[in-house]
């Protein structure tokens, strides 16, 4: 198995996957990127650990506001898969 891990936020990937894994990106404590092949396309496996409500709403805001501009950088002809933990 590979795995990564990243306070808060993490990752498994079954053996038969690793050998796809093209990259894994840290974004933050809260956002992993795996960007792996699958088939003939680009995968982009998104895991994110959202601040819950009790956070103050700052700090919400700015973790959904970057969640979308790293998803709005993705290529449209990539797929993406986003989890919460």
């Amino acid at each position: 198995m590979f795995h990564v891990r990243s306070d808060g936020v993490g990752m498994f990937v079954a053996e038969k996957w690793v050998d796809s894994v093209l990259e894994v990106e840290r974004h933050s404590d809260r956002v992993l990127i795996l960007k792996m092949v699958l088939d003939n396309s680009l995968m982009n496996v998104i895991t994110v650990y959202a601040p819950h409500s009790g956070k103050p709403e700052e700090e919400k805001e700015n973790f959904w506001k970057k969640l979308f501009h790293l998803v709005s950088c993705i290529p449209q002809k990539e797929m993406v898969a986003l989890g919460e933990t």
